[in-house]
């Protein structure tokens, strides 16, 4: 499952897009200096995400939309088409 698939199957999941989990995330005072244990334990309390896919947000909440170039067209499971993630909602996307 590539990494802007994991967003958008927590978008379906819970009804927030990534943009609103940052929102919330900085709201409970989570930023890019937070690490993963607290974000992911609210994750799964709150909105009952697994691991993998409170890990997607992780990213998102401390490093933003940017992803590694290796994971750009790797032809790996987890490939995206670009190196910056959608934030915005699923059906928003323009690279769908």
């Amino acid at each position: 499952m590539s990494f802007q698939a994991y967003l958008d199957n927590i978008e379906q999941k819970t009804g927030l897009t990534p943009r609103q989990f940052i929102e919330l995330a900085h709201e409970r005072g989570f930023d890019e200096t937070t690490k993963a244990t607290p974000i992911v334990e609210w994750l799964a309390a709150d909105y009952g995400l697994g691991r993998g896919h409170a890990m997607a947000l992780v990213h998102v909440i401390t490093k933003g939309p940017q992803i590694a170039a290796k994971h750009v067209d790797s032809g790996t499971a987890h490939s995206d088409p670009s190196d910056t993630l959608w934030l915005d909602g699923a059906t928003t996307n323009p690279n769908k």
